[in-house]
């Protein structure tokens, strides 16, 4: 599955109504961890069909980043059914996200 943009415009629909599980990759373009992160994120996607992925720019969306916590980026968050479930703060492998879910 394509990896999602989620914004506090679709979040709602995207994260807290699906009815799978979601994982968010909280992130900025001038972190350079995130950019190593983000390819890790991009094959997880690819290779779990069961799981919704997607990505929020905390520069773009201060406010979902405020609302979960995020202090330091990358942070990958878990939610099943609507609410956070598992995170990860800073770069990790792919076996560490996976193992999240």
């Amino acid at each position: 599955m394509a990896v999602l943009t989620i914004t506090k415009d679709n979040f709602e629909q995207e994260v807290v109504k699906a009815a799978e599980p979601v994982l968010i990759d909280f992130w900025a373009a001038w972190c350079g961890p995130c950019k190593m992160m983000g390819p890790v994120v991009d094959q997880v996607a690819a290779e779990h069909p069961e799981l919704k992925v997607g990505k929020i720019n905390i520069d773009e969306q201060p406010e979902l980043a405020q609302k979960y916590g995020v202090m330091s980026i990358p942070t990958l968050i878990l939610f099943k059914d609507g609410q956070p479930k598992e995170t990860s703060i800073g770069l990790v492998s792919k076996e560490a996200v996976e193992a999240m879910f």
